[in-house]
């Protein structure tokens, strides 16, 4: 479950439990205050099926500031609002027009989230919609490219020492070829651009 981000509101039908919290004043008082946890569905969500999987390190975190690739219409994207929180930004592209609408309309509820459709291939396209330099990007996009969507991307917006995530679908890189051989090689374009994988989980076998 995530901490939601904008109380009240459900974004694709996820279920929603308030708990409640207690803090004690300088003067001994104790007031109790309702929290609102939504839970992050591993089926509808790459993130968290990888967080259930074992990941190691996530590096989003409060107050981060990420670019997402790929945002469709905002199922992880709303996660990723909640865990970075007021303090943090999400910068959430999609290409889809139609997909971008529900975006746009989860951004309604929440103000740590900027919309921006436009094309994750063309990272000049939107760079006046990102303010600064971002600590982690997350690629999930259905390219037969993204080794070099994410180098470009990373070019114009990641901040030195900065993270990143990718989703790795194997059927838009080459249908014909077996999924492991895919990944290696994906792994092996993206050392090719001068980044170091850590860490690799196969998702397909986990839920």
């Amino acid at each position: 479950m995530t901490r939601s981000f904008s109380p009240g509101f459900s974004v694709y039908g996820e279920k929603r439990i308030e708990v409640a919290e207690s803090t004690t004043a300088e003067d001994g008082t104790v007031a109790s205050t309702k929290i609102e946890y939504r839970f992050w569905n591993p089926f509808r969500s790459k993130i968290a099926a990888s967080i259930l999987a074992g990941l190691d390190t996530l590096y989003i975190q409060p107050g981060s500031k990420v670019l997402y690739l790929g945002a469709a219409s905002g199922t992880t994207v709303s996660h990723v609002s909640d865990i970075v929180g007021s303090a943090g930004r999400v910068y959430a592209v999609e290409f889809s027009q139609r997909s971008g609408r529900d975006l746009i309309t989860m951004c309604q509820k929440r103000h740590n989230v900027n919309p921006i459709i436009e094309d994750a291939r063309k990272p000049a396209s939107y760079r006046l919609f990102i303010d600064g330099m971002v600590d982690v990007l997350f690629c999930d996009v259905a390219q037969p490219d993204p080794a070099r969507i994410i180098a470009e991307n990373a070019a114009c917006f990641l901040k030195v020492g900065g993270k990143v995530l990718l989703s790795i679908k194997a059927n838009c890189i080459d249908s014909t070829a077996p999924p492991a051989q895919v990944y290696a090689q994906v792994v092996e374009d993206m050392r090719s651009f001068k980044f170091k994988p850590k860490e690799q989980i196969n998702l397909g076998k986990t839920i």
